[in-house]
């Protein structure tokens, strides 16, 4: 339960339900670097005004297909996950402005939309997200570019970005401060929900594509004190776990095939919570993997409201953290990981070998309590230079191993030891 409430918040979030409020651009456009990041390139320079057709919103479904795939991807049923739709896609929109050739080709095809198709929905789509008192959506994105890596970056590449996503662009060393800054970016854009994205950055890499993105929401109707109570949540296996609950009649029935749950709207009705109860007997892994996105979208189109709910969701809170290429590339995008075969020529060009996306890091927060909810996220896909690098191997300390400690004016051994348990 638990998963899957976190996991559907987002996916809920980011369809849509409930009549509009006020509307208005949802992106911090160019938006200001913490101290540590003066110098945004894009300063003065004004994103093109866009026309009401590049406006028009996000086709239907297109997030919470793409959501749907990308959680079935990551979620193996052995722990909370949560991810934020918007958030990775934003961050790869944004990169795959720079693609081309058959890594565009292959990011178009997870996306389901071409990326001029995407550029005008995410837009338009940010443009319209309602933000009333009850809750809103807030982004901000911006461009990091290695200034000692002999990148050439292309104009039109920035300047999509700054017109479809309001992109800062910031031209920095890659030093030790580098982290300390984007997470400080992070921390500020997301109200200190994510603190932290980026641990380093290796050698090699040239460009940070960053997204942050938080929601805010009020319950319509708070929960009184006599409404929370103690109970018991049991896992999969069997084993109970005590919870405080937050009792309520609801009047948005969900129902599916293998399922049942309900919608809590937020103040004003621009959001909503949204939970799905797989029925006794059917897995929660299996009941996600069964899911497709035309059918998760035509599950929370037909919310029933002529039936009462009598609900209970758990008072939880939680962060998960996630590298998202071995994801991504199971999904149909494993050229823009490849050095040999990713063609990001769109983005510019590196003297020191072809561009890949060496990571995509995303982080996520939540927290559902009697007020309402809090929630964060922040995407980051980092782009490398292949000739940066040289050839690389993979040591993973994750079985039994030797080590010493060296005197390095010698290379003589002053400890040998051995790891062969972590208990």
């Amino acid at each position: 339960m638990k998963r899957v409430f976190a996991a559907m918040l987002l996916l809920a979030l980011l369809t849509g339900c409930g009549a509009g409020g006020e509307e208005g651009a949802r992106r911090d456009e160019q938006p200001p670097a913490v101290e540590a990041g003066e110098g945004d390139l894009m300063e003065g320079v004004e994103p093109r005004r866009l026309s009401a057709g590049d406006a028009a919103g996000l086709r239907t479904g297109v997030i919470t297909d793409f959501g749907l795939r990308l959680f079935q991807a990551g979620f193996d049923g052995s722990g909370n996950t949560l991810v934020s739709p918007l958030s990775v896609l934003e961050a790869l929109a944004m990169t795959a402005n720079g693609a081309a050739g058959d890594t565009l080709a292959q990011m178009e095809e997870v996306f389901g939309l071409d990326i001029q198709a995407l550029n005008e929905s995410l837009h338009g789509y940010a443009e319209a997200l309602p933000d009333g008192e009850g809750g809103g959506v807030r982004a901000a994105n911006g461009v990091w570019l290695n200034a000692d890596a002999g990148l050439a970056v292309e104009p039109a590449f920035l300047q999509a970005n700054a017109d479809y996503y309001g992109a800062g662009v910031y031209e920095r060393p890659f030093d030790a401060a580098l982290a300390e800054e984007i997470n400080g970016w992070v921390s500020e854009h997301t109200e200190g929900r994510i603190t932290s994205v980026l641990d380093e950055a290796p050698t090699g890499a040239v460009t940070y594509l960053v997204n942050a993105l938080t929601f805010d929401g009020v319950w319509e109707e708070i929960y009184r004190a006599d409404q929370v109570q103690d109970g018991t949540f049991t896992t999969e296996a069997g084993e109970e776990r005590d919870a405080q609950f937050m009792w309520s009649t609801e009047q948005a029935f969900l129902r599916d095939e293998n399922a049942v749950g309900f919608l809590k709207y937020y103040e004003g009705r621009d959001y909503a919570f949204a939970a799905l109860l797989p029925e006794e007997g059917v897995a929660l892994a299996d009941y996600i993997a069964s899911l497709t996105g035309e059918r998760l979208q035509a599950v929370l189109d037909n919310a029933d409201e002529s039936v009462y709910v009598n609900a209970a969701i758990p008072k939880f809170s939680g962060e998960y953290g996630a590298e998202l290429q071995k994801t991504l590339a199971d999904m149909g995008m494993a050229d823009a990981f490849d050095p040999g075969r990713a063609d990001f020529s769109r983005l510019g060009t590196c003297e020191a070998g072809d561009l890949y996306i060496g990571r995509v890091l995303h982080k996520t927060f939540v927290n559902v309590d009697e007020k309402g909810t809090e929630a964060g996220a922040a995407t980051a896909v980092e782009v490398r230079a292949a000739g940066l690098l040289g050839p690389e191997e993979r040591v993973h300390l994750d079985r039994p191993f030797l080590y010493m400690l060296i005197d390095c004016r010698h290379n003589a051994p002053l400890f040998i030891g051995a790891v062969t348990d972590m208990a």
